[in-house]
């Protein structure tokens, strides 16, 4: 960004009042010969009436610089700096544009004047029809001028309409029904037309300010306006300006209209609102206001996805409200967004480093690709926030934040309210969140449907490896459900995302016959799926649900009490496996070939090991939790430990699935999910 004000040391801009012809202007054909030969600095040149049109000036500098009728339509300028440069009108065109109005002006005059004569005329006549058609002609001015300025012009134009419709329709029943002569003086009939020659005069000054003041009922003339007041001025039209700098420039009478505006600086620019912005972010007249004076506290701009590729940098945004809207690819570097709203914002790709968001409320705000380097997040609330493994954390400042949205149940993070995030703790914490892609369900209809879609995006994208991690429960009637999963360095969420929904939709539109067809090809994995993912269970589910009948006990019990060992050891397993048999449930036995038993048997040992490292880690922890943290232990350990995917491989070839039975239904592992981690490469 150039210095405040737009004053580059050792430039000296161009005088307002220098006439034309008297600065050596500087042609666009040696600009072009000398950027192409390492210059880029053109600070304080005279480009009046240049054309560029088309031309690479990526990194040029033209601050100060007096552009004024400069044509930089489709351009490539990215990072191009316009600090303090004077766009717009040269002095000679806009006299001519003040001569065409002035013509105007005068014809519109000799109207009115014509207007008057005819109403006095009618009102000085002894004539029944044309005392009836002045009367009328003095309505109809009235009543255009009430709707103008109660409703705007078209308001007013659309009475006349009708009135005029009216008056043709009764005009001859009027008359015939009239009675007596009503003769109106010619004085009077003269001071009555020019009393309404002012009025419209009055009419027309108030109508004029109130459209430079951007009343909303006048928009379209504003826009006729400000389009012929552009009309040879500097054009940046179909330009990329990415990054491009226009702080403290004048842009009077300048064309944006379907320029890339992406991430481009306004700050301290000046006669903006009379540039034609197309359908930029900058029509809003807040959102103009805003880049300009980076002054948003407090202020509401909610649902708007113009806001796309804004620069903020910055900025003071202490309580402001972007609900809704739509920040991808701008920057709010540095930004003061303490307190502010940015619920279900898409912030994609967007420059937060350094910005102040303590106590924000970034309820599912999408955060694919942003950067918070350096950002605060103390007391934030990150409620089904969207970060991804493109989510930049270096450095993020955080105490504390809260998990819900929620004044009476926020869920603070750490849990004990005394006590805070040490530094860098909150990245740490935060990070499972990050490698993972979530599937949120506001509604479960059918969980068969669900799961046949989860399977069908495994099965189209071995590339992603894919790996459902939990699954979650959520809303206060535990109807909504969270999938999580893992996925490789290089997926892309987005994409995943849309095509497993884009599925799911599909299939639940299907009718119902062939739903029943797919899923019966599935078979045995949609069930074990659909089992984990209905909603009418426990009100907490994960991946490994498991719940005990005698309370909380810790991993190695439910290893036990799963086989009713409660007589035992959990190192019993791993005798009756050597032995060649196992007890799966009372009276149930299953004796197994002496090739797998050692392989068998080591497996389970590094299982109970496994199990007792997290009996102590997770000793407070729910019955949820230490289910979850079961499953992902025991995932973690067969892709990183490639001597115990060895063993699990051959129980599997030498015992078939009942080999799984005996290590994996203990811990609530579905057979199916750990036949497919094993498989794996």
């Amino acid at each position: 960004m150039c210095t405040s004000g737009g004053v580059v040391k050792g430039v000296h801009p161009v005088p307002d009042n220098t006439p034309d012809g008297k600065v050596t202007r500087m042609k666009a054909s040696e600009v072009l010969r000398k950027y192409k030969d390492g210059r880029r600095d053109f600070s304080g040149e005279c480009l009046r009436g240049q054309s560029f049109q088309g031309e690479n000036l990526a990194g040029a500098d033209f601050s100060e610089a007096d552009i004024r009728r400069a044509n930089f339509t489709n351009a490539y300028l990215r990072g191009a700096k316009f600090c303090g440069a004077k766009a717009g009108l040269q002095r000679r065109w806009a006299v001519f544009l003040v001569v065409v109005l002035w013509m105007l002006s005068a014809l519109s005059g000799i109207f009115s004047i014509w207007i008057g004569t005819v109403v006095s005329w009618a009102l000085d006549t002894s004539f029944k029809e044309d005392i009836i058609a002045g009367i009328v002609s003095l309505i109809v001015p009235a009543v255009f001028l009430i709707f103008t300025m109660r409703k705007g012009l078209a308001a007013g134009f659309g009475a006349v309409a009708v009135i005029g419709a009216v008056t043709v329709a009764g005009f001859g029943a009027v008359v015939v029904a009239g009675g007596g002569v009503f003769v109106v003086p010619g004085a009077v009939a003269a001071g009555v037309a020019a009393g309404m020659a002012v009025a419209v005069a009055l009419s027309g000054a108030y109508l004029g300010w109130r459209v430079l003041r951007g009343d909303q009922r006048d928009a379209w003339i504003r826009t006729i306006a400000i389009a012929f007041a552009a009309t040879g001025g500097t054009t940046f039209r179909d330009a990329d300006l990415t990054d491009a700098d226009f702080t403290g420039a004048r842009l009077k009478s300048t064309d944006f209209r379907r320029a890339n505006l992406t991430r481009t600086c306004w700050r301290d620019a000046s006669k903006l609102d009379q540039a034609r912005s197309g359908n930029s972010y900058l029509q809003d007249t807040k959102v103009r206001e805003l880049v300009i004076t980076g002054d948003g506290q407090n202020q509401k701009y909610e649902q708007l996805p113009n806001l796309r590729g804004i620069n903020l940098q910055g900025a003071n945004l202490v309580g402001a409200d972007f609900t809704g809207s739509v920040l991808k690819d701008g920057t709010l570097q540095g930004a003061d967004l303490m307190d502010a709203i940015l619920t279900v914002a898409n912030l994609n790709k967007t420059n937060l480093q350094d910005t102040n968001l303590s106590k924000a409320k970034l309820k599912q705000a999408q955060l694919d690709g942003a950067d918070l380097t350096g950002a605060t997040l103390t007391g934030a609330c990150i409620e089904d926030w969207g970060i991804t493994t493109t989510t930049k954390l270096n450095g993020v400042r955080c105490d504390y934040v809260f998990m819900q949205l929620d004044n009476r149940n926020p869920h603070r993070k750490p849990d004990d309210w005394n006590k805070d995030f040490a530094e860098g703790e909150f990245v740490d914490f935060i990070a499972p969140m990050v490698l993972t892609l979530d599937l949120y369900h506001n509604r479960v209809d059918d969980p068969r449907l669900i799961a046949y879609a989860w399977q069908k995006l495994v099965e189209e994208n071995p590339e992603a490896e894919l790996e459902l991690v939990s699954i979650e429960k959520r809303g206060k009637s535990k109807d909504k459900l969270l999938l999580k999963a893992e996925t490789s360095p290089q997926a892309e969420h987005s994409v995943l995302h849309s095509e497993y929904f884009t599925n799911l939709q599909h299939l639940e539109s299907l009718p119902r016959e062939a739903k029943q067809a797919l899923l019966r090809e599935r078979g045995e994995m949609i069930r074990m799926l659909a089992g984990l993912l209905s909603t009418n269970r426990c009100p907490e589910v994960s991946i490994n649900n498991h719940q005990t009948q005698e309370g909380d006990k810790n991993m190695t019990e439910i290893y036990k009490s799963k086989y009713d060992l409660s007589q035992a050891s959990v190192g019993s397993l791993v005798d009756q496996a050597q032995s060649g048999s196992h007890v799966e449930g009372v009276g149930t036995q299953h004796n197994y070939a002496p090739e797998y038993k050692q392989n068998l048997a080591e497996a389970a040992a590094e299982i109970e090991q496994l199990l007792k490292q997290l009996d102590t880690t997770y000793s407070t922890a729910t019955e949820a939790e230490k289910q979850s943290a079961v499953v992902i232990t025991v995932q973690q350990e067969i892709k990183q430990n490639p001597t115990f995917k060895t063993r699990l491989r051959n129980a599997l070839k030498e015992g078939g699935i009942e080999a799984l039975k005996v290590l994996f239904a203990p811990i609530g592992i579905p057979i199916e999910m750990a036949r497919g981690w094993i498989e794996a490469e």
